[in-house]
């Protein structure tokens, strides 16, 4: 309907625009709502908007143009007092002409087309904006509205949350319906109550503990997995109501129990209040998995120190054996002091829990070779089944070790029991064998495996493995330093032995071709069944016994028969102590009527002597040396010392031999007084003669 000049003057306009005014009015218009559209040349495309004073006085502070079919925001003529404006449900697309509403506080533009946040620095008086579904993709220009008390933003295609840290006042934020993955920058807005976040495409939440007043937090239909995604929540001590529903996270079986056990100040979870029947039950559940992660935990903690311990057992044995990577490498400022304080090494090494050999990385330091761990963990099976075995036996209770939990980083010496089998990591690991240990533990052990130790230090400990581990029958040499035929003699000591692997690295006796027939040839009394987890076979002992059968014959012929009964058992000693006494000459008869015992004993004759035990002997046989010398200068000085006795005696006995006839000639010159003489002699008591 188009206007005439007295309707302008109706209008307060001093003088008629000149564009085209419409009165329009919405089918539900309340009073103070409707309006007047007009549409002036100098902007063309915008519209104005009217309101007669009548209108405007009814509603001076409040303007609703929502479903006017509006495509950019009108210019609003008069409207200096305006308070609250609403744009809802319109196709505005820019936010703009809003720069002379100073006091608006509550600016409502819900489902337009809006891309961009923009037009609102001069609104520094807003306290609510509404600008949900729209097409805003990003949050921004919002520096100015630090008065901001709620922002609405659902149903855009923001993808992050930014530029809000300044909004201090602000108590509500709806994000829902965007395409949020993460949250984060949440810090500066500390009057936040509530935070809606429904449908969004959100995996983690973080920096939630820095909202210290919020109180509502909606994440419902999102891709949160598990509660570590959002672990910050059980930071967040005002929060007390949580929707989390609509995750995959919430499909889980004791969702709510997880859900409890962190966030101890929720009153409510999915829009449903919490009983104190699922507080108790979250609090067992809770206590419940704390046990688990400390026992998880302790398992970790002593798996990573026993690969420590294991790395430094390696690089301490390279350093000690000085094999090509110690001795290529750089080692750290500072001499080696000794074997018990090695404090450089050549590189750092890292062990796999698979295999246990070194690589060359970063150098490492202060490896204390007199440090031993013990890994030997007397435990229930079901709990530990993949590291160690049950102890039953109430004594074996005394060895129980402390799971490495004050074991230093730099120990290099590694005991542990694995199944049935013993490991052995490191020269001071060998303690481990004169532990207390219970019989039916010690009855558990089938296996025994050595590592990064020298066999000279083994053989000296292989005698317990005999006497204190009655089942063993497999022994596993890794890094031994086995190098000699006669090394292998001293598994003669052993109980039982069906099983031997000797490792090809770190062993050079694995670079001979005969160290195997010689292996069957000597420990023949064991019958074993495998060397180097390949079968032993008939023709493999035959081979050994052509090979190496004489041997025995000679070490038979050699020894003493003395030696050869020492070597002998009980039994057979009896045996061969009674033929000696039926027969003088009894080594005869041993080696023609003992075949068999003789080879057993030529065997036994191949002994292992390591370096202390002959240095023993020698030390013994100079002393024997030094004091068979003594006794034969002593036996020839008394000798000479006769010699010359008798010597002096051919010499003066001829005239003592003729002054001793004369003196009897003489006595004899008289008989009758020699009578008388001799009878008075023999009549004279003893004792007067001796007065």
């Amino acid at each position: 309907m188009f206007l005439t000049t007295h309707c302008f003057t109706i209008l307060g306009l001093e003088e008629p625009p000149t564009c085209t005014i419409v009165i329009t009015n919405h089918p539900n218009a309340k009073p103070g709502d409707r309006v007047i559209f007009a549409e002036s040349p100098s902007v063309p495309g915008v519209p104005i908007v009217y309101r007669t004073p009548e209108e405007r006085g009814a509603n001076p502070d409040r303007l609703n143009l929502d479903r006017r079919r509006l495509t950019v925001c009108p210019i609003l003529e008069g409207e200096e007092h305006l308070r609250l404006l609403n744009f809802q449900h319109n196709m505005i697309t820019k936010i703009q002409h809003l720069n002379n509403l100073r006091r608006l506080i509550f600016l409502d533009l819900y489902d337009n087309q809006i891309e961009e946040i923009s037009g609102l620095s001069t609104l520094k008086s807003l306290r609510v904006l509404m600008l949900g579904k729209n097409r805003i993709q990003r949050i921004q220009n919002l520096d100015t509205l630090i008065k901001l008390d709620v922002l609405d933003l659902h149903g855009n295609q923001i993808s992050q949350i930014e530029n809000l840290s300044h909004l201090s006042e602000l108590r509500v934020l709806n994000l829902a319906g965007n395409i949020i993955s993460h949250v984060t920058n949440l810090a500066g807005m500390d009057s936040l109550a509530e935070l809606n976040l429904r449908r969004n495409r959100i995996t983690t939440v973080n920096d939630a503990e820095n909202l210290p007043n919020l109180q509502r937090l909606f994440l419902s239909f999102n891709q949160i997995s598990s509660f570590d995604d959002i672990q910050c929540l059980s930071d967040s001590p005002s929060l007390s109501e949580l929707s989390l529903d609509g995750n995959p996270f919430s499909q889980e079986q004791y969702y709510k129990q997880i859900v409890l056990r962190y966030m101890h100040q929720l009153r409510q979870l999915d829009m449903k209040r919490i009983t104190e029947e699922e507080r108790r039950i979250a609090n067992v559940m809770a206590r419940k998995e704390d046990e688990r992660k400390r026992e998880s935990n302790k398992i970790a903690l002593m798996k990573e120190k026993r690969r420590i311990a294991i790395n430094n057992a390696a690089r301490q044995w390279e350093v000690t054996q000085g094999t090509a990577m110690a001795k290529t490498t750089r080692l750290q400022p500072g001499p080696l002091t000794s074997h018990t304080n090695i404090t450089t090494c050549a590189n750092s090494l890292s062990v796999d829990m698979d295999d246990h050999r070194p690589d060359t990385a970063s150098s490492h330091k202060g490896i204390r070779s007199d440090s031993v761990v013990d890994l030997i963990d007397p435990r229930d099976k079901s709990h530990t089944a993949s590291h160690s075995i049950t102890y039953a036996d109430t004594k074996s209770k005394s060895m129980k070790p402390d799971l490495l939990a004050n074991m230093p980083d730099d120990v290099c010496h590694l005991a542990e029991l694995e199944g049935d089998t013993l490991h052995l990591y490191g020269p001071g690991s060998l303690e481990a064998l004169d532990k207390n240990w219970g019989i039916q533990a010690a009855s558990a052990v089938t296996a025994v495996s050595f590592k990064f130790i020298d066999f000279n230090e083994i053989a000296k400990h292989l005698h317990k493995i005999r006497s204190r581990f009655p089942n063993v029958s497999t022994i596993m040499f890794g890094e031994a330093n086995i190098q000699s035929f006669k090394q292998i003699n001293a598994l003669s000591v052993l109980r039982r032995l069906d099983n031997l692997t000797i490792s090809l690295e770190g062993n050079p006796i694995t670079q001979f071709t005969l160290w195997k027939p010689y292996s069957l040839f000597r420990l023949a009394h064991f019958s074993l069944r495998k060397i180097n987890d390949m079968e032993v076979t008939a023709s493999d002992i035959v081979q050994a016994e052509k090979l190496f059968g004489s041997l025995s014959h000679i070490t038979t012929s050699e020894l003493p028969q003395s030696r050869l009964l020492t070597l002998l058992g009980e039994s057979k000693r009896k045996q061969y102590q009674v033929l000696s006494d039926l027969e003088l000459k009894a080594r005869k008869q041993l080696t023609s009527d003992m075949k068999a015992s003789s080879e057993s004993v030529g065997r036994a004759g191949l002994q292992y002597c390591c370096d202390e035990i002959l240095a023993d002997m020698q030390q013994e046989r100079k002393q024997r040396s030094l004091f068979s010398r003594s006794y034969i200068k002593e036996l020839t000085s008394e000798a000479i010392l006769v010699d010359h006795k008798l010597s002096a005696l051919q010499q003066v006995w001829p005239k003592l031999f003729i002054e001793m006839i004369h003196s009897a000639v003489v006595e004899m010159s008289n008989t009758d007084n020699y009578m008388r003489k001799c009878l008075q002699d023999l009549e004279t008591p003893k004792s007067q003669k001796e007065n």
